[in-house]
């Protein structure tokens, strides 16, 4: 198994983080040989506020749930325990694999509201069963890479590192948004087990508890710019301006050996002060030592602070783009939406499904996307599909594990077929349209006049 798609925080079958509520379909429908082919969609009913769009990430750990789902003899034991699972049902999930097909769009993917992510077709327990796990990493990731796409809009070509791993949910939640942040564009992490994982950079600086433990702040400077001479130095432990003159000290001790590569300012106004700073270091003949900031950063601050002109060449962002402080959940579904060859569908008020299985093309011109259509996956429209075939009969297919480099690199030329008023910060006005076909439309119409004559 390749280090991309290597799981470091579920030890051994995940196969029972699930909900309950899937197994005891799974013995329902197999007590009622319901086990025919189903389709299962998952997708976003409407986007958060200010996102014109998300960023598809998590497919590689969904297909790597699927081609592993097992359950082990302590699996067993323990659903043994619950009382709801009868020893027939307990012996055939012995032998339980996953042997269906997944249709989805490449990771690094921009997508919309209404338009699969992914969809599994396979017997209804095995699509069933599929829901909680492929959910929960397919929707953290797309999260936490839409969050990650719009810091990196505001930073443009400036330095972007993720500094999120200490507030963030969790270890898997730490190391599965390392790598979506990395494909929506961030640059480095300080999280040494992604970088390890992924081959993502790591990046780092030094900590306010070096300058903290030592008496005297120059001395801290001296010690650390000598274990790691092009090191970034913290200079806000107690007075930012002050701190930045002690590296003009230490340069000047150190003469031709100064190699101090920058500064780092983690407090206060970051805009005045490193403008200030900027101009002591270049009083200095310090020109090439950088200014790097973090603390409290987000979009919008990243945005302000390069708007105003600020001598900033990177960015450290951490809480806010770890959690995703403004939209940090999607209104993600996983939908059956056929089984035994029929268009299946929820009349529920604000809860639409299309039903069948369905393919998105995007329409492009002179290289610039201008609408995608969500059509039957059976229809055939001008512009370029997006769901691939990706999983058949249980195995990933050949082509469907690309390197992390290349989901970053595909991200990158996605993003740019875009317009700009859909890549940018603030809402699109319009939005980009996505199209229904009249094909699908149809095909929904015909099955809710058949659930509302089947109900009445």
């Amino acid at each position: 198994m390749s280090p991309d798609r290597t799981d470091p925080t579920v030890p051994g079958t995940p196969a029972l983080l699930t909900d309950l509520y899937e197994l005891t379909m799974l013995r329902a429908y197999r007590s009622l040989s319901m086990t025919d082919e189903a389709v299962f969609s998952l997708f976003v009913r409407r986007l958060p506020a200010r996102r014109n769009l998300l960023l598809a990430c998590g497919l590689a750990d969904a297909l790597d749930y699927l081609e592993q789902l097992r359950f082990s003899p302590g699996d067993l034991a323990y659903l043994e325990t619950l009382g709801h699972f009868d020893e027939p049902f307990l012996r055939w999930l012995e032998d339980f694999r996953f042997t269906g097909d997944v249709f989805a769009v490449p990771e690094g993917t921009p997508v919309f509201a209404d338009e699969p992510l992914l969809e599994v077709v396979a017997p209804l327990p095995e699509a069933q069963i599929a829901e909680s796990f492929v959910m929960n990493q397919v929707h953290f990731q797309t999260v936490a890479a839409s969050k990650a796409l719009r810091v990196c809009t505001a930073a443009g070509a400036r330095t972007v590192v993720d500094f999120g791993m200490r507030r963030m949910h969790g270890s898997d939640a730490a190391v599965k948004a390392a790598r979506a942040f990395y494909v929506a564009g961030v640059h480095a992490t300080s999280n040494v087990q992604a970088g390890k994982l992924y081959g993502i950079p790591v990046a780092g600086t030094m900590a306010h508890s070096f300058v903290q433990a030592h008496d005297d702040e120059l001395q801290a400077f001296r010690d650390f710019a000598a274990l790691y001479p092009e090191t970034i130095l913290l200079v806000d432990t107690y007075d930012t301006l002050a701190g930045t003159e002690l590296v003009v000290r230490l340069a000047e001790e150190l003469g031709e050996a100064f190699r101090v590569s920058g500064v780092r300012l983690d407090s206060g106004d970051l805009g005045s002060l490193a403008a200030q700073a900027r101009r002591i270091l270049d009083d200095a003949g310090l020109g090439r030592v950088e200014i790097f900031a973090s603390g409290g950063l987000d979009e919008d601050e990243i945005a302000r602070l390069v708007g105003e002109g600020a001598p900033i060449t990177g960015f450290g962002v951490g809480t806010r783009m770890g959690v995703s402080s403004d939209a940090p959940a999607l209104d993600m579904a996983y939908k059956l939406t056929a089984y035994r060859g029929s268009g299946r569908l929820k009349l529920s008020p604000g809860k639409r499904i299309l039903p069948g299985r369905k393919q998105v093309y995007r329409v492009e011109r002179d290289g610039i996307a201008v609408e995608d259509v969500l059509a039957g996956a059976d229809e055939h429209h001008r512009g370029r599909p997006l769901l691939r075939k990706v999983m058949e009969h249980g195995r990933r297919l050949p082509g469907a594990s690309p390197t992390l480099e290349q989901i970053r690199a595909l991200a990158r030329e996605e993003l740019e077929k875009l317009p700009e008023a859909v890549t940018a910060l603030d809402p699109a006005d319009p939005p980009y349209p996505v199209r229904i076909s009249s094909g699908l439309r149809a095909e929904a119409g015909r099955v809710a006049q058949k659930l509302a004559g089947d109900a009445g």
